[in-house]
């Protein structure tokens, strides 16, 4: 009763306890050691070391096709004649060899006349944006170019353009417009261009300044000559809302892995007169339709997005 009482105090347990313990943990470590010796791998290693398909690139430098939506700028308006669209010479998807469209550049012009579509329509909004996106997602395309934002602030006074909220909403809804009918569909977005550098290029035109009185632009091209502080504030507010538009699209692509904004290029592209249309000294010419293929092409060819 003593050696009873005393194995419970020191916690000594009986000689055939500890002797099967110590067998069955032998017995576990020379399993787990023969495994790895004769090359088993253990569950979590075969998973290691099974081989991952590499990944699928999401960015295409030579689509098929090519649809293209926004407003006037992508129509051609007034670069051809007075106060008409002319979208032959559309830097998206124009057939006119000396513009050399996007399309063209991509696709070569024989093949861009078959495989590109514009869906742009002359004053048209990001509003107007999901509509026009559901219209080319039904083309099933290679790439879709956006260029819109320019009319949400051309508006007849600063107060009327489209708050910032609201334009990241519907371009958000536009690529969900996109993606449920076209998912692998590659989207270039343009920056809007720089107003403020339009209003300032075409000051100097009194064609241009006669035009303009008929109500193009007023919230930045009304009063062009006006340079007291009341002016200069009006442009400013049209300025910095076309730079937070930018914003809004930049941050919304980024969001989408087929989709490549173009770093500002547009915006920061310096028009000149002879890239401006000789009616409104606002929109594109046919060189400036150029110019913008070339910008729009080098983004989607470059092996990179912009900075």
């Amino acid at each position: 009763m003593r050696e009873i009482r005393r194995s419970g105090r020191t916690g000594l347990r009986p000689p055939a306890v500890v002797a099967a313990a110590l067998t069955a943990a032998t017995l576990v470590g020379l399993a787990a050691l023969t495994g790895c010796e004769s090359g088993t791998p253990t569950t979590q290693s075969h998973q290691q070391k099974r081989p991952r398909p590499a990944p699928t690139p999401v960015w295409d430098r030579s689509p098929s096709s090519v649809a293209a939506v926004g407003d006037s700028i992508t129509q051609g308006f007034d670069a051809c004649d007075l106060l008409a669209d002319c979208p032959e010479v559309s830097w998206a998807t124009g057939t006119d060899t000396e513009v050399r469209s996007l399309a063209q550049r991509l696709l070569g012009p024989a093949a861009a006349a078959g495989r590109s579509w514009n869906h742009a329509r002359t004053g048209a909004r990001m509003a107007d944006l999901p509509g026009q996106m559901a219209a080319a997602a039904a083309r099933r395309p290679g790439l879709v170019t956006v260029m819109v934002g320019a009319n949400d602030a051309c508006r007849d006074s600063p107060d009327l353009m489209t708050p910032v909220a609201d334009f990241t909403e519907s371009f958000t809804a536009a690529m969900s417009t996109l993606r449920r009918t076209a998912p692998t569909a590659q989207v270039y977005v343009s920056s809007v261009p720089d107003l403020m550098r339009l209003w300032s290029t075409g000051r100097g035109s009194p064609l241009g300044r006669q035009v303009w009185k008929l109500g193009i632009c007023a919230s930045m091209l009304g009063d062009a000559e006006d340079m007291g502080e009341d002016a200069r504030l009006r442009r400013a507010r049209v300025y910095d809302r076309v730079v937070a538009y930018n914003e809004a699209l930049k941050n919304v692509c980024a969001k989408d892995l087929r989709c490549r904004y173009d770093g500002g290029d547009v915006f920061d592209f310096r028009f000149t007169g002879e890239q401006l249309s000789p009616w409104d000294w606002f929109h594109p010419s046919k060189d400036g339709q150029g110019r913008l293929a070339e910008i729009a092409h080098r983004n989607v060819t470059a092996a990179k997005p912009p900075a």
